[in-house]
């Protein structure tokens, strides 16, 4: 038998879901970071088997909507609940389940699975779960892939629903950009990140080299100096972290080239949102 099928990922920031999209993947799907509210659109993890197509769709963390941005983010968590086959909502196993979230997951109205993550961490907190996992060891990830595979469409024959040698739906630019944010957002204060876009402005691939020129957009000009560094030397550090990684992505020299550009109040454009790809 052949099973087939889209699974949201949805929760709260931080709790684990492109930990763990990535971990399911074996590739390097979404990015990571501790700051809360990372992701911003909806990604495709494709797991793919002898025996299944697995779509997870990595959602950005449930929260209240604050600006535009926010707004979009959330748009993207309910379209992307309204059209799957299974929700798995993550919990992380270190947190204590507010009754705001309990009531939010009671009023998911299509199949669900509720998972505990990050359950290799000290100081858990009791909550009822159908599966406890760690996309960090691995722990019972095959367990969780066998429990999805019950709420998917079942063929007889091999049927998938993207090539199987796809990963994930997103673009290289797309993949590149996200891996600056990542940089960058593993590099700033605590208050920047949430004002940080990049938008790659020139990508020419050619047989032996590709060419990369990036904006990375803050919303205030007092973060322009503090994002590029003393003597330029965090951009410097953001620059060779992400050729480096599109290096081993395109498996071609790669040259890269970083600007920062102030735009003020730019996650209340809804145009400048869509031309981000948010």
């Amino acid at each position: 038998m052949f099973y087939n099928g889209y699974v949201a990922l949805v929760g709260k920031p931080n709790a684990g879901k492109s930990s763990l999209v990535n971990a399911i993947i074996g590739e390097k799907v979404a990015i990571i970071s501790r700051k809360p509210q990372t992701t911003r659109d909806n990604i495709l993890g494709i797991y793919n088997r002898d025996d299944c197509q697995i779509i997870f769709v990595d959602t950005p963390g449930v929260h209240h909507s604050k600006n535009n941005l926010d707004k979009s983010m959330m748009k993207n968590v309910r379209s992307a609940i309204a059209g799957v086959d299974l929700v798995v909502y993550l919990i992380d196993g270190t947190t204590i389940l507010e009754e705001e979230e309990k009531s939010y997951i009671e009023h998911i109205a299509c199949d669900k699975l509720v998972v505990r993550t990050k359950i290799d961490l000290k100081n858990q907190k009791p909550f009822d779960s159908d599966i406890e996992i760690s996309a960090k060891s691995g722990e019972n990830l095959d367990k969780l892939i066998d429990k999805i595979k019950g709420y998917l469409s079942v063929h007889e024959k091999p049927f998938y629903i993207y090539p199987p040698d796809y990963y994930t739906d997103k673009s290289v630019k797309f993949i590149i950009a996200e891996e600056i944010r990542e940089n960058a957002l593993n590099n700033l204060e605590r208050e920047i990140p949430h004002g940080v876009a990049v938008e790659i402005i020139r990508f020419d691939e050619r047989d032996d080299i590709v060419y990369i020129d990036a904006d990375i957009v803050c919303e205030q000009e007092s973060h322009k100096g503090i994002i590029i560094g003393k003597g330029g030397s965090l951009i410097k550090k953001i620059g060779m972290n992400v050729r480096a990684f599109a290096e081993q992505l395109l498996d071609k020299k790669v040259m890269i080239k970083l600007f920062v550009k102030v735009e003020k109040d730019w996650r209340n454009k809804p145009q400048k949102i869509k031309n981000l790809g948010y």
